[in-house]
């Protein structure tokens, strides 16, 4: 009998433990599956709806005029949101344009029914910078023809154009000379915030620009460039879609060159020493990008330097098309891993470290590569081409977030050092962090009026309004060490600032303003963001 009870309690604890393990491992595969998961569609978790304190929602209009029926509209009335998910804003409707008469017959039906118009593509800015309450949206992503000219080194495009589909079109000749360090934006979205990426020789893209079209408010259409048209030109390009409907840009394009990569590690506080003696003298250097540690046992202090030296100013004849970014499921694992805890932060890190060298794509022939031995070779295009859709999920009530701070050179030591303890000191996981190279930028409302170095950071929040108060602390504290330090935040982004913090970033911030009444007297290009600024400014 004894031993038929012994017998039952130990079944009893197999079957139990059986039914944890099999819980456990049902449990996993579950979560893999939910982090390795692609968005199923835009997330849409509401409105962060005040900028210090200042109220943006606005009422409807109490007479809706209607819809012109020779528009192209793709919506009548609804909602529209940015890649945020925290910028949900009712619009009058949004017109599909694929012509230029679609813009201009749009800016004649807001004028005749007193509505404003926002400019739209991709809408990666993260505080309503691509639409208004009410607004009539253009939306501009099938605007997008781009033609090439091989021998003045310049492509001709519309502003919907995504450099995605534009470097794929210039490959295998030709590469983007500036960009952003993804290619998932829109090229009218680059020209507005005036963006830069991978390229620290060639700084931003308004560098690469020859010349642009624009419709004003009023219809007309100007022509403006670095030499004619100038006040124009300045406003334009870093003025966040409030000064006209860019037509058409023509920008430079250069060579599609191979380049030897490779890789080191550095002490982060050793990157200022690094640039002057390493990157900034060797011109063969075309291509740079500073990864930061987000591991908690070394949390900014390591730094992956990813280097390109050029070996050759052609790619071989039988160069292969661009590829698409591989392991997908497995890195946007890792990634999501990474927002549970210091274990997985760790992991994250030494999979940056140690094994995403063993999986590097090296996409020119070594045998065609002038005798670069095991060198891993690339043409300019290759590490320009990422679409980054590990970084997009599908995972409800999140949302990551970009930050971007720019340093005057000689800061940079002493910026790095408070910010990490702010960061180490707070709740949101930190995604990741990189170091660019900026050069003095020469337009209107200037993020670097002089050289520095940007901190790019990628910040995961809850969706709820304690996720958006956390941001919202974690926001103002970084924009207070970049000011202490001489540098400025940048404007694309979640509108959490303060009016102090604003006007001490930007203090050409009333001349700019002043500026757009002048080329816009009635405000008809408009945007939540453009609202909040003046408000913050103390313009009625």
């Amino acid at each position: 009998m004894a031993d038929e009870r012994k017998g039952f309690r130990l079944s009893r604890r197999l079957v139990l433990g059986a039914a944890v393990v099999g819980g456990a491992v049902l449990w996993g595969g579950t979560t893999m599956a939910r982090l390795a998961r692609g968005p199923s569609g835009p997330k849409n978790a509401g409105r962060i709806a005040d900028i210090d304190g200042i109220a943006l929602p606005l009422k409807p209009p109490e007479n809706v005029p209607a819809f012109d029926p020779s528009l192209p509209w793709s919506a009548r009335g609804g909602d529209i949101n940015d890649a945020s998910g925290l910028s949900r804003t009712p619009v009058y409707g949004v017109v599909e344009v694929s012509e230029e008469d679609h813009i201009a017959k749009a800016l004649a039906f807001a004028r005749a029914n007193g509505l404003k118009v926002s400019l739209a593509a991709i809408r990666h800015s993260m505080g309503g910078h691509a639409f208004d309450d009410n607004a009539l949206v253009l939306d501009l992503r099938k605007f997008n023809k781009v033609t090439v000219d091989a021998a003045a080194m310049t492509m001709t495009l519309q502003p919907g154009a995504r450099w995605h589909d534009i470097q794929n079109l210039l490959h295998p000749r030709f590469a983007v000379k500036a960009m952003q360090s993804t290619d998932i934006f829109s090229v009218g979205g680059s020209l507005s915030v005036n963006a830069h990426g991978m390229d620290h020789q060639a700084g931003s893209v308004a560098g690469s620009i020859r010349s642009m079209r624009v419709m004003l408010a009023d219809g007309s259409v100007s022509t403006c460039s670095p030499s004619e048209n100038t006040d124009l030109f300045r406003h334009v390009v870093g003025g966040y879609g409030l000064f006209g409907a860019v037509l058409e840009a023509t920008l430079d394009i250069v060579d599609n060159v191979v380049y030897r990569t490779s890789r080191e590690i550095i002490r982060s506080d050793d990157f200022p020493r690094f640039f002057a003696d390493v990157l900034e003298p060797n011109k063969d250097i075309g291509l740079f990008y500073g990864h930061l540690s987000t591991a908690p046992g070394n949390f900014l202090e390591d730094m992956i330097v990813y280097r390109y030296d050029k070996v050759a100013d052609q790619p071989p004849a039988d160069q292969p098309e661009i590829g698409e970014p591989e392991g997908v499921g497995l890195k946007r694992v890792i990634i999501n891993l990474a927002k549970l805890g210091s274990v997985f932060q760790e992991l994250k890190w030494f999979t940056e470290k140690t094994l995403e060298p063993k999986f590097e794509s090296c996409t020119v022939a070594r045998t065609s590569a002038m005798a670069q031995g095991e060198a891993c070779l690339v043409t300019r295009n290759n590490p320009m081409h990422d679409s980054v859709p590990y970084l997009f999920n599908d995972l409800a009530d999140e949302t990551d977030i970009l930050h971007e701070y720019f340093i005057p050179r000689a800061a940079y030591v002493g910026f790095i050092n408070e910010a990490r303890e702010i960061l180490r000191n707070q709740s949101l996981p930190v995604l990741n962090a990189s170091v660019r190279i900026v050069h003095k930028e020469d337009v209107a409302l200037t993020y670097a009026p002089e050289p520095a170095y940007s901190l790019v950071l990628y910040i995961n929040q809850p969706t709820d309004a304690d996720g958006n108060a956390r941001m919202r602390a974690l926001t103002r504290a970084l924009i207070d060490v970049t000011i202490k330090h001489g540098g400025r935040f940048f404007l694309p982004y979640q509108l959490h600032y303060t009016a102090r913090e604003l006007l001490a970033s930007y203090p050409e911030l009333p001349a700019f303003l002043a500026a757009k009444r002048q080329h816009d007297p009635t405000e008809l290009f408009s945007s939540t963001f453009y609202r909040a600024i003046k408000a913050l400014s103390g313009v009625a």
